[in-house]
């Protein structure tokens, strides 16, 4: 037996953008499209290409093979045909090219929640999902108290789903998927739902699945999960592989390439034409202000940050929750604010274009290198967009305790003021 579970060869996306299909509706149209073909493709120059502006190659000639109990890391920007490379290898979606061998049963953790149906109770949707995501009936009879032992949601099972809060959604979700019995499973960024509490408890489940010797493709923007998981990493950039080899040095090359890509004003909508065919918004250009001067990206400890978000919403969304996430050089999430009811600054709808801004009065950082990731969604679970190192700053090292040394992350992220008090007891 070969100890090759995953073998990629040459493997391409192309996708048509800017103009829908046309299905006729009736067969006299149906004639009508077939006699009028050979005229369009004269008229467009050829008889089956497309002009260039309107495709796009999601992947171009991906090659890279995944050993038996072997975890590669995939990690890349926005953009760069990480998902669209995990449904290919799922068979959700067919390459325009190339191909690729999957030698062992995959499961796929590419959306928490496949398969629920929303009038149907907690215990029916296990089951439903289960068999969506290729499990039978009698595996998940086996495994039925520990998936909702797991979700946490006992006291609800046989409540219908559409009686069940956003994260209870989740963790059910979770639950099954997390409980299949591949021997090579695909996962999607499925770590970043869900409350604290639940995320380290899916992070421990994805642990003991590495330790199972089970063959896993790993896609995250967590490069400390990355780091911690996987042995390999391969490294993605517009549909590309531009390096692929031990972790450490691939999401060091990641990082140092995020240091000039990223910045103070960027423009985003190629990135999210090759990520969703059909947006509700757009986040049209970022800007970071310090005090409200120009545009900065240089800032000391305690200073004030602003940053503006302009947007096209070129649909209506109702109740729009604008996040920020402000992350440390190894991707760490050290703070996430929104608009949500939590913060009490509520938004009834949006539609066209706006500005949005949030303002941190203090920064609480030490020096170093920190990253700005932006979304938009409608609930804890519901992204209509994500954009994942959006811009950066840097926080100058100081010596904030006057003590001759410099505060960086080496001691920490940040600088908390505090004071020390001792009293020693007489014996």
């Amino acid at each position: 037996m070969s100890d090759v579970a995953i073998r990629v060869e040459a493997l391409s996306k192309r996708y048509r953008i800017g103009r829908r299909e046309e299905r006729p509706d009736t067969l006299r149209e149906a004639l009508m499209a077939v006699l009028k073909a050979p005229w369009q493709r004269l008229r467009r120059g050829g008889a089956s290409s497309h002009r260039e502006q309107d495709t796009i190659w999601a992947l171009r000639d991906v090659s890279f093979e995944v050993k038996r109990g072997e975890v590669l890391g995939v990690i890349g920007r926005n953009g760069a045909g990480k998902s669209t490379l995990l449904k290919l290898l799922s068979q959700i979606t067919e390459p325009t090219r190339g191909r690729a061998e999957i030698h062992g049963r995959v499961g796929s953790l590419l959306e928490v929640g496949t398969g629920f149906h929303q009038e149907l109770t907690g215990r029916e949707n296990v089951y439903l999902s289960g068999a969506v995501l290729g499990m039978t009936r009698s595996e998940i009879d086996e495994k039925f108290d520990e998936i909702v032992a797991f979700s946490g949601v006992e006291k609800f099972i046989d409540t219908p789903i559409k009686r069940y809060s956003s994260g209870m959604k989740v963790r059910l979700g979770f639950a099954v998927a997390a409980h299949l019995d591949p021997e090579i499973l695909l996962v999607d960024e499925v770590l970043a739902v869900g409350d604290a509490t639940f995320q380290k408890k899916c992070l421990g489940k994805m642990d003991s699945i590495t330790n199972e010797g089970r063959t896993v493709l790993f896609v995250s923007h967590n490069m400390a999960m990355i780091k911690k998981l996987c042995s390999r990493a391969v490294l993605l950039d517009e549909g590309e592989v531009r390096e692929i080899g031990p972790t450490d040095a691939v999401v060091e090359r990641y990082l140092g390439g995020v240091h000039t890509a990223a910045g103070g004003s960027f423009g985003v909508r190629t990135s999210l034409l090759a990520e969703r065919r059909d947006p509700k918004i757009y986040i049209e250009a970022i800007e970071i202000r310090r005090d409200g001067t120009d545009p900065k990206r240089g800032f000391r400890p305690q200073d004030q940050l602003r940053l503006q978000i302009r947007y096209n919403a070129v649909k209506p969304i109702r109740n729009p929750g604008f996040i920020v996430m402000l992350m440390s050089h190894d991707r760490v999430e050290l703070c996430r604010v929104s608009n949500m009811p939590i913060s009490g600054y509520y938004i009834d709808q949006i539609h066209g274009r706006g500005q949005i801004e949030v303002v941190f009065e203090q920064l609480p950082f030490v020096g170093g290198r920190y990253y700005i990731t932006v979304g938009v969604a409608q609930s804890k679970v519901e992204w209509f967009l994500r954009l994942d190192d959006v811009a950066w700053f840097d926080v100058e090292s100081t010596d904030p305790y006057g003590s001759g040394l410099q505060m960086d992350t080496r001691r920490g992220y940040m600088i908390i003021p505090h004071t020390w008090d001792h009293q020693p007891f007489s014996s």
